[in-house]
């Protein structure tokens, strides 16, 4: 295979992550509303949980194990900037109506 075809390759696998980080997008949204505060977004315990999972599924499909946690420490914790960004639009309206206070 010459390089021309590794990087289309490499290209269209570019395109199917994106495709399913957009995915995972949409589903870090519904569960954050289903999260009541800052604490219920950072969940470190799941975050470890996650990491431990693609961590072991790094090691059955021949991955270095270190570069899929670093990949998805990175993954987790742009959708937890995403998820208290949300947050804090979900709770702003609610403290315009009290007077800024709650």
């Amino acid at each position: 295979m010459d390089l021309t075809r590794i990087r289309k390759n490499i290209d269209d696998l570019d395109s199917m992550i994106i495709t399913l980080l957009a995915k995972r997008s949409d589903l870090v949204s519904a569960a954050g509303q289903l999260k009541k505060n800052e604490k219920g977004v950072r969940d470190p315990k799941r975050v470890e949980q996650v990491i431990e999972r693609v961590r072991a599924r790094a090691v059955e499909k021949g991955l270095d194990p270190e570069i899929a946690e670093r990949t998805y420490r990175a993954i987790i914790a742009c959708f937890i900037d995403k998820e208290l960004l949300e947050l804090s639009k979900e709770k702003r309206p609610q403290m315009q109506g009290t007077g800024g206070l709650k």
